[in-house]
This record gives structure tokens, sequence and C-alpha cells, in this order.
């Protein structure tokens, strides 16, 4: 794993000796892959190609805060520990808090801007599908959301995670018992499912299908409704394998039952405004 790819030098100013960090740096390309996608789907129909970092600036910082708040929120007791630790902390970022700050965000710019909301939501479907993929790959660099306890041909050991996929914080943090043959075979590091690359290949294949059928004939907002029902699906089916201490839900966690309102979300959206943009047109 590399969960810090180098540290900026001391005569930097401001950032001298900070590391960057493999999490930071695909953060980063997940938002600049999210703009140039978007950027080319924009000249594609006719608009402000330009007009696409109006609403990745809008995405990063509700991507920002909303998965930081979504964080403390979650874990709320530490906030009275450490109050600063917990919000000024490098890590601590939960996706689906900030897709929905993130969705508020670029919604009221889209407005802002008199541009139709189904419209460029359809073009913004395939560059949210690829840019997630590339911000969990840095989540695999730096050893964070793995997933539970494998001897499989995948398992992947992290002893440099975030945190290490150790015996110990398997069981104590997750609450997961560990298979004592595991233990013998592999020591107090074993391997875990890979789900941030579960997700990297199922979010790439998710581009691929929107890409290829972007020009529709269905009514505008079928393209990001159709992403909406396969990104849900695609991280309710992940969770099960996931390493989580969140299963308030039976077997499922906070974020399964997201998930499953972010399908049918998207499922009542595609009934609703079922039929071609040429009937939509002639009613």
């Amino acid at each position: 794993m590399y969960p810090v790819f180098f540290e900026v030098p001391n005569w930097f100013p401001f950032l001298g000796g900070q590391p960057i960090t493999s999490f930071g740096v695909f953060m980063l390309l997940a938002f600049l892959t999210a703009g140039y996608v978007l950027r080319a789907e924009l000249r594609r129909v006719g608009e402000d190609p330009e007009k696409a970092w109006d609403f990745v600036f809008m995405a990063v910082v509700g991507g920002i805060l909303g998965a930081k708040g979504y964080y403390i929120l979650l874990n709320w007791p530490r906030l009275l520990d450490d109050p600063a630790g917990l919000v000024f902390s490098r890590g601590g970022l939960v996706w689906y808090g900030g897709f929905l700050l993130a969705t508020a965000l670029v919604i009221w710019e889209i407005r802002r801007q008199k541009l139709p909301v189904p419209a460029v939501a359809d073009l913004m479907a395939p560059a949210l599908a690829l840019a997630y993929g590339v911000g969990r790959m840095g989540c695999f660099l730096v050893g964070d959301d793995w997933g539970l306890p494998t001897d499989s041909a995948l398992g992947v050991r992290f002893p440099r995670g975030t945190p290490s996929s150790s015996v110990q914080n398997i069981e104590q943090m997750f609450g997961v018992t560990v298979d004592p043959a595991l233990v013998e075979k592999y020591g107090q590091v074993v391997p875990v499912h890979p789900t941030q690359l579960y997700e990297v290949g199922i979010s790439t294949l998710i581009f691929f299908l929107l890409w290829r059928i972007r020009d529709h004939g269905h009514r505008k907002g079928w393209l990001f409704l159709l992403w909406l029902v396969l990104a849900g699906l695609e991280r309710f089916a992940v969770e099960f394998l996931r390493a989580k201490d969140d299963r308030f839900f039976g077997v499922l966690t906070v974020a399964q039952i997201i998930s499953l309102g972010i399908v049918a979300f998207g499922l009542a959206g595609l009934l609703r405004i079922r039929g071609t943009e040429a009937t939509a047109e002639a009613a």
C-alpha cells in the first residue's frame, strides 16, 4: 500500500513537512476526472464546456463539507472528547454525506446558470460513475474501507492500512470473529476482501454502459436516474463484504439503507418519466 506518496520539503511555504497522501491525490483526480468528462459532454450538446468547472467547484465544497459532516454525525460521541481532532482531522470522510450536500449545491448552481436540471444531470451521470471509481482507488492505496477476512485469491493484506487489517482491529473495531485458521496461516495481519477494488471495477463498468447509451431517446433525466439505481445497487451489494461497525438494521449497514432509498428514488423517477422525449413533447 502507498498511504503517503511523499512529503512536501520543509522549505516549502505553509505546507512544508506535510504528507501528500494517496487518498488526497486520488480525491483530486476524481474531481478532475468528473470535470473533464462533463466538459466533453457540455461541448457535445453545444453548451459552454468551461461551465463544468463551476459545477466541479460546488461539488468539491459540498463533497468535502458533507462527507466530514456525515462522519461527525456517525462518530458524535468522539466530538465531546476531542472536537478539534475530529473536525480537522485529514481523514474521516463519508461518501454519501458528501454526495448529498454536493448534489444540493450543484443543483443550485445549475439553476443559477438558468440551465435545465434534468438535461445537465444526464450529462453528469457518466462523469459521476467514473469519478467514483477513481476516488475508490485512493481508498485502496491508503488502506481504508476494506472488507471482511478471506482466504480467497482476491484477498489483500493491509499492514499499513487506515486501519491495518490486523486481527485485533477486525475483532475489536468491527466485531467480526477472525477464523483461527487464517491467523495460523497469515499471522496477525490477515487478508481481507479489497472492496475498494470491487467498487472501482463495477463503477468503471457502469461508466462504460452510461457512456455508450448517453444518446438515449428517453426523456431528460433518465440517464441520471439510471445511474442512481445502478450506483445504489452496487454500493448495497458491496457493503455485504465490507468490515463495518454500523450494522444497526440487522445485517444491513447505514450505507445500505441509504442505498435502498437512492435505488427507490431512482426507480420511482424512471417510472414517472417513462417514455421517449418525442412522446413527452407530443403530450
